[in-house]
């Protein structure tokens, strides 16, 4: 284990003492002081550490914890989550590793745990999370105690390969040695227009901690393509400022703020309908590729994941209207999918598209652009789908 010490999550033994300098830490401090404003600090300190009684793991951590915040979300701030893990094979040994399309950086995977809890599997999921989120030290170990390992970003060459390495063996060491999932994202970052596309790169990190061939160095994950569907992104309109904003400033940068807003704002934001569909996992086909060249191998691999995770999308009637005012010269009468949703859908939509432009507040806001970019994240969804299918 002292060879992950730089990237993984606590282990048991150490949660006591990463909860105590969690609560002590002064930022996260006030932090539980909004919530409870009215409670003195020796007192929440107190009820907290009543509450953390016997926990051992980040499992127990997660189960006390996290699951009732999470289940507070869903019921606040959406219209349901579903799960379909039909494709899958339920058995006692049997472990995982969610590669997804990523819509939110903090709930893509807290949602999977809870589904994967509520669907009787024996534990939920570890995840990468990149070291760019982890701006304060009671994030970093928030998350460590959550179950996170850390993705390091911004790296050289020869840094990015040798972290590469580091965390391809520690995922192969989780899923076959600890008997842990893993859920990580596609690609470095959000597919801000919704176009979701598996990064080759993604995959050979994966192979690189495994033995033999190509087939051979994925076949121990276990790898299963998972499609995230959100009926409503919150972090649509934060997305769309950004593509103006580097418009207008190719040089633009997200600030380590503009993180902390997108990470809220998904979080607190409304979302509709969730829904989870897990695809055909890839050693079930994996093998017609095995004799196929190194790049040409991985390149087909995750092609053949984007088809399963765009077949997969489970679309609303914002997707088609949005392809329908694209593709129809802003206008949703006469079309062929206009069976998929009625006059309301539209009218409700529209509203949501004008109160999400609202919030957007920078110079020389483009209306017309904006709109575009968000009509077009609510339309690459069907549009992939329609392709896959």
């Amino acid at each position: 284990m002292n060879e992950f010490d730089e990237i993984r999550p606590y282990e048991e033994g150490e949660m006591k003492q990463a909860f105590e300098e969690l609560i002590n830490d002064r930022q996260f401090s006030k932090i539980l002081q909004g919530f409870v404003p009215w409670l003195p600090k020796t007192i929440r300190n107190g009820l907290l550490r009543l509450a953390f009684t016997g926990i051992k793991t980040p499992l127990d951590f997660q189960l006390r914890f996290m699951k009732p915040i999470v289940n507070y979300i869903i019921r606040k701030h959406s219209d349901g989550l579903t799960f379909n893990d039909s494709a899958l094979c339920q058995q006692p040994e049997q472990r995982f590793t969610f590669v997804s399309n990523h819509r939110d950086i903090v709930l893509d995977s807290a949602f999977l745990d809870v589904l994967l809890n509520r669907h009787g599997y024996p534990t939920t999921v570890e995840i990468g999370i990149g070291d760019n989120l982890l701006i304060y030290p009671w994030i970093r170990r928030l998350v460590r105690m959550n179950k996170a390992f850390t993705v390091r970003r911004g790296l050289t060459a020869h840094e990015m390969m040798r972290s590469s390495q580091l965390m391809s063996r520690y995922i192969h060491y989780a899923v076959t040695q600890k008997k842990e999932n893993i859920w990580i994202a596609q690609r470095e970052g959000r597919a801000k227009d919704s176009d979701d596309r598996t990064q080759d790169s993604v995959l050979k990190m994966l192979a690189m901690g495994g033995e033999g061939s190509f087939t051979d160095q994925l076949r121990d994950l276990n790898i299963v393509p998972l499609t995230i569907s959100y009926e409503y992104d919150p972090c649509d309109y934060l997305k769309a400022q950004e593509f103006q904003q580097k418009r207008d400033n190719p040089s633009f940068k997200k600030s380590k703020q503009d993180d902390l807003d997108n990470m809220k704002t998904g979080i607190f934001g409304y979302k509709g309908r969730v829904h989870y569909h897990c695809g055909t996992p890839i050693n079930e086909w994996m093998d017609e590729l095995k004799d196929f060249p190194k790049n040409d191998f991985f390149k087909t691999v995750a092609q053949r994941m984007d088809m399963e995770i765009h077949r997969h999308y489970h679309l609303y009637p914002c997707n088609y209207i949005a392809l329908d005012l694209l593709e129809n010269s802003g206008s949703t009468k006469d079309t062929s999918s206009s069976e998929n949703y009625t006059p309301a859908d539209v009218t409700r939509f529209e509203e949501y598209l004008s109160a999400q432009l609202a919030k957007i507040n920078i110079p020389n806001k483009d209306e017309a652009f904006l709109r575009e970019r968000m009509l077009t994240m609510y339309a690459n969804p069907l549009r992939n789908y329609l392709a896959a299918r």
